[in-house]
């Protein structure tokens, strides 16, 4: 690789991390073709891209990056499900939202659960005061009826026809 081929190499990483604010390092090594290409098929499925360095274009720390997009959770869970079954690549270091996490913060991250499920769930926990509001004022309104009808009923015995 000459001069200009690293510097294109380096100007295109430099190009997706701007645009993936999370990011996994691993170190894939260990891993033969056939698992890498699971695991690289595995991450596509989730909307996830996986670029391998050379160690001396990512400083020697990044030996291969799992780009996340804007999901991190969905690359986490691949990664950890991966690893669990094949014991490979171990996680050295993620940047989730532009702040760094350890491996074990990714396996945490990995066990939450989806964003649809969260924002759902969010969703449910604020309709349900509001739904309770409606119930308490529907039931007052109710009563404020009944109390009308009653008064209604009792002047209507007094008054004399």
């Amino acid at each position: 690789m000459n001069k200009t081929e690293r510097q294109e190499t380096v100007e295109s990483l430099t190009e997706q991390f701007r645009g993936s604010p999370n990011l996994y390092v691993t170190d894939f090594s260990g891993l033969n073709v056939l698992r890498l290409t699971e695991f690289r098929r595995r991450l596509r499925a989730a909307g996830v891209s996986y670029v391998v360095v050379k160690n001396t274009l990512a400083q020697r720390a990044l030996a291969g990056l799992v780009l996340a997009g804007k999901d991190p959770v969905a690359a986490a869970k691949v990664l950890t499900d991966f690893i669990r079954e094949f014991e490979k690549p171990a996680i050295k270091i993620g940047l989730v939202d532009g702040r760094p996490v350890t491996g074990d913060q990714v396996k945490r991250l990995a066990s939450l659960p989806p964003r649809e499920v969260l924002l759902s769930q969010l969703a449910g926990a604020m309709q349900a005061p509001v739904a309770q509001l409606g119930g308490l004022l529907n039931g007052i309104l109710y009563q404020m009826v009944g109390a009308l009808e009653a008064l209604r009923a009792q002047r209507s015995k007094q008054s004399p026809d």
